[in-house]
């Protein structure tokens, strides 16, 4: 469709962090900071890790817990090191169609949460189920990067 896309992800591992009781955008910033020393090198191989795209952030209805995580790159998808820091951790999502949309620009929480009701509203209106508790924020641009930015909001398909 021309306002979102359908994709089938695979399953993968993703290097997470939950900061808890914070505003969204605090959230992304500490649980970055977590996720990025993982990639740095504070994991048990004391290893570098390429950072990859996307970032993303899990936004649950009604809760005030975000989950930030980095998508682990292909050549350790078998066995990504393990975290040092007790608040990170290695998590595998299941393969699953994803429903997204695309915006440009710098995004602020209050512009994901925009997007993801154009979203929902646009998936009602065409009868396509989805999970509506939860959606993904994905973003995929370093902070630096001021033109022709990427940026998505995700909800699971039913």
């Amino acid at each position: 469709a021309k306002d979102y896309e359908l994709r089938q992800y695979e399953t993968a591992k993703w290097v997470s962090t939950v900061i808890r009781g914070e505003t969204q955008k605090e959230a992304m910033r500490q649980g970055f900071w977590k996720l990025f020393h993982y990639i740095q090198g504070k994991n048990e191989k004391e290893m570098k890790i390429d950072m990859t795209v996307p970032v993303t952030c899990l936004i649950k209805s009604g809760c005030a817990d975000f989950k930030i995580s980095f998508f682990v790159p292909f050549e350790h998808q078998d066995s990504p090191p393990q975290p040092t820091d007790s608040d990170v951790f290695i998590e595998e999502r299941k393969a699953a169609a994803i429903f997204v949309r695309s915006f440009g620009g710098f995004a602020s929480p209050e512009k994901y949460a925009e997007e993801a009701e154009v979203l929902a509203r646009i998936l009602r209106n065409r009868g396509q189920p989805f999970h509506e508790d939860f959606f993904y924020t994905a973003g995929y641009d370093s902070p630096f990067k001021l033109f022709n930015r990427h940026n998505e909001v995700w909800y699971f398909k039913k």
